[in-house]
């Protein structure tokens, strides 16, 4: 688990073809990698990946087809927002982050709004449902507080205000416009629409 507040920004610095997926080399100068042990979980823009090797400030994960299938950033040398996974005695500065990205969403606009930034994203219908005004979204793993959701013909547009800080720490002051990015749903909704569905079957079968 984690909770969408970045701890530091990293770079992949090499991509390995593998017959399955790829292994990815990734410099972490900024990440404490002291207390990561082999096997251990880091949230790679928001997409959980086991720790198979490291040293010193470098380490390496391996991502599958299945994987890169349902996300994006992970196959370029790319910059990536990093958090190690949650402990029990840790904060819950932001929101509680699977790291099982449930789709790609497209950036309609990132432009400044007073000291702020608005960051309007187009969701997948699929996952419209779930995201609500003042709710939580995980956009590249970054947990963020959706501000207004507006569905129209062209699909569900959610926008989220970004304060300085946040843009200034993660990967998101790159975003523009036609840019694709990693979304989670809040985990409590996932499981709510859950018990909807089993609660509508049940009286169906009735």
């Amino acid at each position: 688990m984690f909770t969408g507040i970045i701890a530091a920004v990293g770079r992949i610095t090499h991509v390995q073809a593998l017959e399955q997926g790829l292994r990815l080399t990734v410099e972490a100068p900024d990440l404490d990698l002291e207390d990561v042990a082999i096997g251990d979980s880091i949230a790679h823009g928001g997409v959980c990946l086991t720790v198979i090797e490291k040293a010193g400030s470098r380490y390496k994960v391996d991502v599958s087809r299945e994987t890169l299938a349902c996300t994006v950033g992970l196959e370029g040398l790319n910059e990536i927002n990093l958090e190690k996974a949650l402990r029990l005695v840790d904060r819950l500065g932001g929101h509680l982050v699977s790291g099982h990205v449930d789709g790609v969403g497209e950036v309609i606009r990132f432009a400044p709004r007073g000291e702020s930034h608005e960051l309007v994203i187009r969701v997948p219908q699929a996952l419209a449902k779930y995201v609500a005004q003042k709710g939580s979204l995980a956009v590249d793993g970054v947990s963020l507080t959706v501000n207004r959701v507006v569905d129209g013909v062209a699909g569900t547009d959610v926008s989220i205000n970004l304060i300085p800080h946040t843009v200034a720490v993660t990967t998101l002051r790159r975003l523009v416009a036609g840019h694709r990015v990693n979304l989670e749903i809040d985990l409590i909704a996932r499981y709510v629409e859950r018990m909807r569905a089993a609660e509508a079957s049940v009286e169906r079968t009735a």
